[in-house]
């Protein structure tokens, strides 16, 4: 299988059991996860050579979240160690017409404060195929935000192929600070990923479609992928489409375009959610490999990525812990959820 890098910050999610409230509880589990490093484990899971580039503190807490790397096959050598705390959140996990809630606790987080002195982005990059990065990470600080843009230059180096989840989060910067920042980053990115709030807030572009009314077809979608694709040249450009009729149920199907054909895959019903963090992150992993196994075919790939998202929200935790087989049954069809003796 192939080398894939992924880059950003692992956190430690504090959460209540089950559906409490923070305010009840007087407990939290911990769970490791953050956008990249969520890749990094589906990726693994699919069999590929998995590299998470990061830092951590050297004591305990920070090894926490070394170790769940490590206990799903990601390789930690490129892991920097040093720095002050590992970055924290709390989430609630919300049902019905009550939405989930997060807290973040992660100012001045190593990989926050991390320099370039810190990774050798060459020898990283050496022999991969791949590098995926999220617009999370240079959110975190500007030092993070230069450390994608070097990263970024070092996957060119190599002849890597660069893809981006725009992973627009509000409570980490403004629209205009993204914008500013990620736009002269998207000449490295050869496959952009995001939803429609995603590419208006951070690239500035708006699908002509009424997507709070439920109206999700492609057709509003075709006049945005067109601009992104010609702006920045992207070779695919790549949306994910969520219904949200509640924190329990929704309709989830993705969108693809390679300059030729626009792609849109089945749609799934997901009824009841049983952990939406990390979906996005599900469906950037299931389309790496899917372009990567059936050699760039956008439509084997994108119903693999949407089979591999809907099963990661029936998973508590960050991580998307499902075999390839298990998604490419569901994306042939078997959703029965029947026991499998």
């Amino acid at each position: 299988m192939s080398k894939i890098v992924t880059l950003g910050e692992i956190m430690l999610r504090l959460s209540p059991d089950g559906n409490d409230r923070f305010i009840q509880t007087d407990s939290f589990r911990i769970i490791p996860g953050g956008g990249e490093a969520n890749v990094a484990v589906s990726l693994a899971g699919y069999g590929h050579d998995s590299c998470y580039v990061t830092k951590l503190p050297a004591h305990e807490i920070g090894q926490i979240a070394l170790n769940a790397l490590r206990r799903y096959g990601v390789k930690t050598d490129y892991i920097a160690r040093g720095g002050d705390r590992i970055g924290l959140y709390y989430a609630e996990t919300g049902a019905s017409m009550r939405p989930s809630k997060v807290i973040y606790d992660r100012a001045h987080s190593a990989i926050a404060e991390a320099v370039p002195e810190d990774f050798d982005f060459d020898a990283i990059m050496e022999g991969a195929s791949w590098f995926h990065w999220s617009g999370i990470t240079p959110a975190i600080s500007d030092k993070a935000a230069e450390l994608t843009r070097l990263a970024c230059e070092a996957a060119k180096r190599h002849g890597v192929t660069v893809s981006v989840d725009l992973n627009f989060r509000k409570k980490l910067w403004t629209s205009e600070k993204a914008i500013s920042v990620m736009r002269p980053l998207m000449k490295y990115v050869d496959v952009c990923i995001g939803n429609e709030e995603d590419a208006e807030l951070c690239l500035g572009f708006k699908p002509n479609a009424d997507i709070a009314g439920g109206k999700t077809d492609a057709a509003g979608y075709e006049g945005i992928f067109r601009r992104m694709r010609e702006e920045f040249g992207f070779k695919y450009v790549v949306s994910t489409l969520r219904e949200s009729y509640s924190a329990s149920i929704n309709g989830w199907k993705a969108l693809i375009f390679d300059g030729r054909e626009f792609y849109q895959s089945k749609r799934y019903e997901i009824n009841p959610i049983i952990d939406r963090v990390g979906g996005g992150d599900s469906f950037s992993a299931g389309l790496i490999h899917g372009m990567l196994k059936y050699n760039w075919d956008q439509a084997s790939a994108l119903e693999f990525a949407v089979a591999a998202s809907a099963l990661k929200h029936t998973i508590n935790g960050d991580f998307n812990l499902v075999s390839e087989a298990e998604v490419l049954s569901l994306a042939g069809g078997n959703a029965n959820g029947r026991v499998q003796r």
